[in-house]
């Protein structure tokens, strides 16, 4: 049986992560490990871990580093480092999980090739309310605060009418995201030259489309719901943006500042 690690970023906001590991923790198949990568949380998040950790059978790890600044691709890298299992599943600390969402992500699995689900995103109102109660109730497509409504349905026997492709997909996100441990490696992770926001995340994935590796959509089957939140600074954009353009025109594989230069 495959082995799955569930890897979440996470940054301050206890509140969020409280609800989202709580849906982890009610899933209908468990990952075997969940790696918590975050990056500089004041010790009110580290409380809500150690309370999961109580409550969850399966190993739980906290990779955290200092707080100084957005430095997502770093914290990744040192969370990679620790997963022993074959396949990961990747969101982020804002991302509640539908009850299959590992499931689905196990069932469509391929090798060489990575997938990426579906985002519901609820809005200001209905955030609050959930960070307030902290307690979720299940989303419809039918259900108040949600918009891009198909998003919320879940059918995974739709999903099997999306074929796997070699172009990378403007859908594709840290937040909701598998792949293989083994293609992992062959790209060296995540590109550290990336600081700030922005294009990591078409990085990575453009690396693994790069080195052969196939990106397959599952609609109507692996579905977050992403709780409302004001947008990052996107001040570190243009020296990104340059970054990944010379990774698309020059078909990089193997990031420069990855994996390889932690161990």
């Amino acid at each position: 049986m495959t082995k799955v690690a569930l890897l979440l970023t996470t940054y301050n906001w206890p509140e969020a992560l409280s609800l989202v590991l709580d849906s982890v923790s009610r899933q209908s198949r468990l990952p075997d490990e969940v790696v918590i990568a975050d990056d500089g949380s004041l010790p009110d998040t580290m409380s809500i871990i150690k309370k999961f950790e109580v409550v969850f059978p399966n190993k739980v790890s906290h990779v955290w580093q200092e707080d100084l600044g957005f430095r997502k691709t770093i914290i990744l890298n040192k969370a990679l480092l620790t997963i022993n299992s074959d396949y990961i599943v990747q969101i982020d600390g804002d991302c509640i999980l539908h009850r299959h969402f590992i499931k689905d992500h196990l069932r469509f699995s391929e090798k060489n090739t990575y997938l990426f689900g579906s985002r519901v995103n609820l809005n200001e109102h209905r955030t609050e309310d959930l960070i307030q109660q902290q307690k979720f109730k299940s989303v419809t497509a039918f259900s108040r605060g949600i918009n891009r409504r198909t998003r919320a349905i879940h059918l995974p026997l739709l999903s099997g009418l999306y074929k796997s492709k070699n172009k990378l997909s403007s859908k594709v996100r840290g937040c909701n995201f598998s792949y293989w441990r083994s293609d992992v490696l062959k790209i060296n992770g995540y590109d550290e030259s990336y600081i700030g926001w922005g294009r990591s995340d078409s990085d990575f994935a453009v690396r693994l489309l790069h080195s052969g590796v196939l990106a397959k959509r599952i609609r109507y089957a692996g579905i977050v719901y992403h709780l409302w939140h004001k947008v990052n600074s996107k001040a570190g954009l243009k020296s990104n943006s340059d970054i990944f353009e010379k990774v698309m025109r020059e078909k990089i594989v193997v990031a420069s500042k990855g994996l390889k230069q932690r161990l």
